[in-house]
């Protein structure tokens, strides 16, 4: 006899899934339990729990959402987390019929990924940042009391993330995932002799990325460095100024305060940067699946919208150097 869960004891038991087995980033996870609590609250009038759920349960309480001033693509990722959910419960056998099958979400505009510039991206992996005044903990807290050894090595580390970033189109979860050398609990690791990266990316999917020299070089740096911090027992490539592994927020910080000290003009965030990187291959190569394979997309139609940002470039091109690509005032 099938065991019969309980809506929390389901939801539990999902988030375990996606967490431990699909290994979905921490804010992938979180717009996934919103996602759920959403359906949560607009179906308990229903009284029926999840399992019961119709269709037209689920189409009512998108209108709703909806009518409440949720946008198309909020919508699209709420009705995402829906489907996945319902579809995990049929494989666990619990499920006669999906209640998300036939939904749409309403259509949004495809926006295209925000990349920088060549020169914009060069010149923030070349800054090299003084010393910072103060480190940020793994909350995101500010901590003033830092020795200035500390300082300097995190000013080491923060550098080499914007080349590692830059030089292999990595996700930020990849990133932080990574050890100093590779090993049997290894999830993702750097090979020093072949200067290449190893990661685990999206649906358990390996790959092997090759390392840039300025990476390489800015990574010995920071080998060094991380000596002065990492504890005996640490085997992550990245850690904080405790020792530990370091978070994903503590990236994104790091990141934004680069940019800004570099003057930049633009808001710069760790996913900005694999945008640049796949931008930059395409209009250097022109293999739309060798970037496929070096950003770790399962399908091809992922990669594609990189193309356009590679037209946009183009076209910026042809306006700038082309005698008659202006129009006369």
């Amino acid at each position: 006899m099938q065991e019969l869960l309980t809506d929390a004891q389901a939801l539990a038991r999902y988030r375990q899934h996606i967490q431990v087995e699909r290994r979905l980033a921490a804010r992938s996870v979180i717009m996934i339990d919103d996602a759920l609590a959403r359906l949560q609250a607009q179906v308990q009038s229903t009284s029926l729990p999840l399992l019961s759920l119709q269709p037209y349960h689920l189409r009512s309480a998108l209108a709703r959402l909806h009518a409440g001033g949720l946008g198309p693509r909020s919508l699209a990722i709420v009705l995402s987390a829906w489907r996945g959910f319902y579809r995990w419960w049929g494989q666990q056998g619990k499920l006669i019929a999906n209640p998300t099958d036939g939904l749409k979400s309403p259509k949004a505009p495809k926006l295209l990924p925000k990349a920088l510039s060549v020169d914009q991206a060069v010149a923030l992996a070349e800054f090299h940042p003084p010393s910072p005044t103060e480190a940020i903990t793994r909350q995101g807290k500010r901590q003033r009391n830092a020795s200035p050894g500390v300082l300097q090595a995190l000013a080491v580390r923060d550098h080499t993330l914007v080349e590692l970033l830059y030089s292999c189109g990595l996700r930020v979860a990849e990133l932080v995932g990574l050890d100093i050398q590779g090993s049997a609990h290894a999830i993702g690791w750097l090979d020093w002799d072949d200067a290449t990266v190893h990661v685990l990316g999206k649906g358990q999917k390996r790959r092997q990325v090759p390392v840039g020299k300025a990476a390489m070089q800015a990574l010995s740096e920071w080998r060094q460095a991380r000596a002065t911090l990492a504890k005996p027992e640490e085997t992550a490539l990245f850690v904080h100024q405790r020792g530990g592994r370091i978070s994903d927020n503590q990236v994104r910080l790091a990141i934004k305060r680069l940019a800004q000290q570099a003057g930049l003009a633009t808001s710069v965030h760790p996913h900005m940067l694999r945008h640049s990187f796949a931008s930059h291959v395409l209009q250097s190569s022109g293999d739309l699946r060798a970037v496929q394979e070096l950003l770790g997309h399962a399908h091809i139609s992922t990669t594609q919208i990189y193309t356009q940002l590679d037209f946009q470039h183009l076209a910026k091109v042809y306006d700038a150097a082309h005698p008659r690509a202006q129009r006369k005032k």
